[in-house]
């Protein structure tokens, strides 16, 4: 047994691929933006919950754009799409060519990354205790971040 080596468990090492198994669960991901609407946050969030991947950024930033109508945005007054003013008009040909323009227009200046697919309005059915509601159906991909189609869908009361 002369030639037996004696190894220090202290100098030996760890293979990557373990400690990647080991840390992969305790890791944060940074933050990406802010979620909303607005939550308080937990632990890892601070004062506000955070996105923290490129998938929910990018969605909540299409449908706040959709979403937004002119003057709603503080020294920004053409941010947004502007659908509220049409939409008694929604669910018409020329209602929904205007909906498409002024969401194309909008995602030209302030989202140019989105690639615009498919848009389709449709009727929420309407009760005595609540207005008549719109909604827009818009599918779209990120061709520099994956190809992969999503789809956005908002709801728009028709009265104020």
């Amino acid at each position: 047994m002369a030639d037996a080596k004696k190894y220090d468990f202290n100098s030996v090492g760890e293979t990557e691929t373990s400690y990647r198994s080991r840390t992969a669960s305790t890791v944060v991901s940074s933050p990406i933006g802010i979620k909303t609407p607005l939550e308080l946050g937990t632990s890892p969030d601070n004062l506000f919950r955070m996105h923290r991947n490129l998938d929910d950024t990018i969605s909540d930033n299409f449908r706040n754009l959709v979403l937004t109508n002119h003057g709603e945005r503080i020294f920004r007054y053409d941010y947004g799409a502007n659908l509220r003013e049409i939409a008694f008009e929604l669910g018409t040909e020329e209602g929904d060519y205007e909906a498409i323009n002024r969401i194309r227009n909008s995602v030209r200046k302030y989202l140019p990354y989105l690639n615009l697919q498919t848009f389709e309005s449709f009727q929420t059915p309407q009760t005595y205790t609540e207005p008549g509601k719109v909604g827009i159906r818009v599918s779209y991909s990120v061709p520099s971040y994956s190809n992969k189609q999503r789809i956005l869908e908002v709801i728009i009361a028709t009265v104020n």
